[in-house]
Parts: structure tokens; sequence; C-alpha cells
């Protein structure tokens, strides 16, 4: 077996690794110094929340591929009935995703191509 055309792919897999998991081990030893209540976790959280919406606010007002033929409003729509589904289920993620994907796909189904 010949590893002629592979070592760029390999040297890719192995520079890939290493530099991502020595941050997630990073990551794991300094999150077990880390108070959960402490302003800098807040921080990352508020961080995080923030760049979900954003991407979500990206892919309903300005929409590629599939979702870029459907109307705003049925994209609106299908986020409010998500979200009432995640309450609905007692802040179930799942119900909420299902929700909005279902609301979605029939909406798109009613109104055709």
């Amino acid at each position: 077996m010949s590893f002629d055309g592979l070592w760029p792919y390999i040297y890719i897999a192995v520079a890939g690794w290493l530099a991502t998991d020595i941050w997630r081990w990073l990551g794991v030893v300094a999150g077990n110094r880390v108070d959960e209540n402490s302003a800098l976790i807040n921080w990352v959280r508020a961080v995080a929340t923030a760049l979900v919406a954003a991407v979500i606010a990206k892919m309903i007002l300005f929409p590629t591929g599939a979702l870029e033929s459907s109307p705003v409003a049925l994209r609106l729509a299908a986020v409010l009935f998500g979200a009432a589904c995640f309450f609905l289920a007692g802040r179930r993620q799942i119900a909420g995703i299902a929700g909005a994907i279902a609301f979605l796909a029939a909406g798109l189904a009613l109104t055709g191509p």
C-alpha cells in the first residue's frame, strides 16, 4: 500500500487535530477551575447566545439555498411557532426545532414553488 498521494491529507488531518484538540484539552483543564457563576462564564454564555441569534437572524433575513425562495413572513412565522412549541413543551429544544421545521415544511407545501 502506497501513501505517496495521501501524505498531504494525512498532514492536514494531523495538523488540524493538533490545532483544535490542544484547545479542547486546555478548555477542560481551565473549565474545571472556573466557577460556573463567574462573570467570565456568564460573558461566554452571552457571546455564544448572541452568535446563535445572529446566525438565526441571518438565515431568516438573508437566506441562501432552498430557504431563499420562501417568503420572509413564512420564515418568521415558523420561528414564532417553534418558540411557542419550545415553551409549551417545557423548554424542550427538540420540540421547538421540530415545530419550526414542520411549520416551515407545511407552509412551503401549501404555497408551492
